[in-house]
Formats: structure tokens, sequence, C-alpha cells
């Protein structure tokens, strides 16, 4: 799985929890939060907002609270695996663990997948 934050405005943030092989929609996700423009924080955005560093990054622990949405790949699979905060090492969870853990989270369709 994929933690994804993207930059809504100056100072909005917005995480995307993604399964592995899935995409981001992007007009999939601007209908969803009714906004014309979004992008994807840079390295500096993500450690100052998460406290992770690209790449290593949890929904949980977060620096700041964090408007999250779980795509619904993420629940097709038995195991989900998430950032831990550190390089190579993830935490494996059931994905109906993780949204009980996530008891905000938003659940709808912002992938797709990508076809060579």
């Amino acid at each position: 799985m994929r933690s994804l934050l993207f930059r809504l405005d100056e100072g909005d943030f917005l995480m995307v929890l993604m399964a592995g092989p899935t995409q981001v929609s992007w007009p999939a996700l601007r209908r969803y939060l009714g906004v014309r423009r979004l992008t994807t924080a840079d390295a500096e955005e993500v450690l100052a907002v998460t406290g992770y560093r690209p790449g290593t990054v949890s929904p949980f622990g977060l620096k700041q609270p964090v408007r999250t949405l779980v795509d619904q790949s993420v629940l097709v699979f038995p195991e989900v695996s998430l950032g831990s905060g550190r390089p190579g090492l993830a935490i494996l969870m059931d994905p109906q663990d993780l949204m009980r853990a996530l008891v905000d989270a938003e659940i709808g369709q912002f992938g797709e997948i990508k076809k060579e």
C-alpha cells in the first residue's frame, strides 16, 4: 500500500492510501474533493506534515491531523503493507483493522489500475 500526500491549498494537505498496482485517478480525486486543482506534496512538505521521509510514510503517528482517503483497492487484499517510518521496514495489517484504526478515513474509488 502507498500513502500519498497531496497539497490542496497552502497548508492544506490530504493523504490517499492506494493498493500497490493502483494509480491515482486525478479526475476522480478532484471530482470527489470538489476541487479543480491539487498537487502532490514535495519531499520537504511530506516530512514537515507527516514527520516521515517519502517512501516510509505511515498513516499513523502524523505530526499533524491530515484528512485521509482510502481507495477501495486497499480493502480487497487479505493483508496490506504500510510504511513504518523506517526505510526497508513495513507493517503488515488486515485491511479491516486498518479501517478500524483510521476512524475518520473516507473510503471511495480514487484510483485505477494502469494497463501497460
